[in-house]
């Protein structure tokens, strides 16, 4: 799968890819400048443009994805930017699932600014897209599985219905990851991630991932970074890769432990409501079923009681999984979506997609899953 390209003066092979931390490179000759110039070869001249870490990491999640070619930047909102920026325009519709991670909101509340209009749909009514898409709608964006109540998108659907008008399917798959899932088989244009979660996994990176099938978009994405400065660091680069030498396995491990701890909350008489793709009597179910592979993820969601409260005595009575923002990670980990990722939006709009004042995320580690359970379990009663 890896393909160590750095060859020592001897010709052998480094099993890590080289940090390269400068930030410009020498010229050896005109003839060099005017070849990069004129897009002939590879080169690097200036960290903004292109770093050699980064890209060897590129080519990695590229081939992860099943794709032609992949964009790394700073972090996952970086990458929603950029695709933003590089596709739509004043005029353009963007069409969008009310849930989805808070920071998304923020972001449409700028480019609605600069005259875009934006439409938020309920995702568990997929006839509400063909309702309304238009002649200037020019992107559908999904989150699926969504965060933070991992309801499930049709992929194939919002394919058909892009289709209609010519519109782009960009589909955010973090929670999914490339081993549960490869939007680009089932039709999506491109493929963004917050790399910080899965991908990286160990809480010690931020970074953000453009998966591309065509060349074109990689070079039109390309160019947005080099023009705003959102090349990510080769630090973290060397970071992302190591993550990526356990992903699988923690992948793994991750879906088992959720789907335990899922089938251990539906049956709590304290936990009111559980949202996992991988039970049975999941909304999504049947969708996902037919559009992932090797489980449904790490991170599911459900309600504590009736009231906050409950869910706040909850989370403090954890021993051994932890208070904590973002997942993904080999820590297991809890939030309240209403204080913490969606914090930003106002009550109204909370409840229009289903996120409750006693509504938990939990986003399921590597660790042993009957001590996780347990813990739970003192937690609730």
């Amino acid at each position: 799968m890896r393909q160590r390209e750095h060859l020592t003066p001897y010709g052998n092979k480094p099993m890590v890819t080289p940090i390269v931390s400068a930030v410009n490179y020498e010229y050896v000759s005109f003839e060099i400048l005017r070849q990069i110039t004129d897009g002939e070869i590879d080169g690097y001249t200036y960290h903004r443009d292109d770093n050699p870490t980064v890209r060897a990491v590129e080519k990695e999640i590229a081939m992860m994805e099943k794709a032609n070619d992949c964009v790394i930047c700073t972090s996952g909102m970086a990458a929603l930017t950029m695709v933003f920026l590089t596709y739509l325009k004043a005029g353009d519709q963007l069409l969008t699932f009310h849930d989805t991670y808070g920071a998304n909101y923020k972001v449409a509340l700028i480019l609605e600014k600069f005259g875009l209009e934006v439409t938020w749909l309920d995702a568990t009514k997929p006839e509400k897209v063909a309702e309304n898409i238009k002649d200037n709608t020019k992107m559908i964006l999904c989150e699926t599985p969504s965060n933070p109540l991992v309801k499930i998108v049709d992929i194939e659907y919002l394919r058909q219905q892009a289709d209609r008008v010519g519109a782009m399917l960009v589909v955010d798959n973090t929670f999914a990851t490339p081993y549960h899932q490869l939007p680009l088989t089932l039709g999506a244009d491109l493929v963004i991630h917050s790399a910080t979660k899965g991908l990286g996994g160990h809480n010690d990176l931020m970074a953000g991932v453009i998966a591309c099938p065509k060349r074109e978009y990689y070079d039109e994405l390309w160019f947005t970074r080099q023009a705003i400065g959102t090349t990510l660091d080769p630090f973290a680069a060397s970071l992302l890769e190591r993550g990526l030498k356990t992903f699988e396995m923690r992948a793994a491990k991750m879906a088992e432990n959720a789907m335990a701890i899922a089938e251990f909350l539906s049956s709590h008489p304290k936990v009111t409501k559980v949202r996992y793709p991988g039970l049975l009597d999941d909304q999504g179910h049947k969708t996902a079923s037919k559009q992932m592979k090797n489980g449904f993820g790490g991170v599911l969601a459900f309600d504590v009681g009736r009231k906050q409260s409950h869910a706040k005595k909850f989370v403090e009575k954890l021993k051994v999984i932890y208070h904590a923002v973002s997942l993904g990670c080999t820590e297991t980990l809890v939030c309240l979506p209403v204080l913490t990722t969606m914090l930003y939006l106002p009550e109204e709009r909370r409840t229009t997609f289903g996120v409750k004042p006693n509504t938990v995320r939990l986003s399921a580690g590597i660790g042993d899953v009957e001590e996780l359970i347990d813990d739970l379990k003192q937690a609730l009663d």
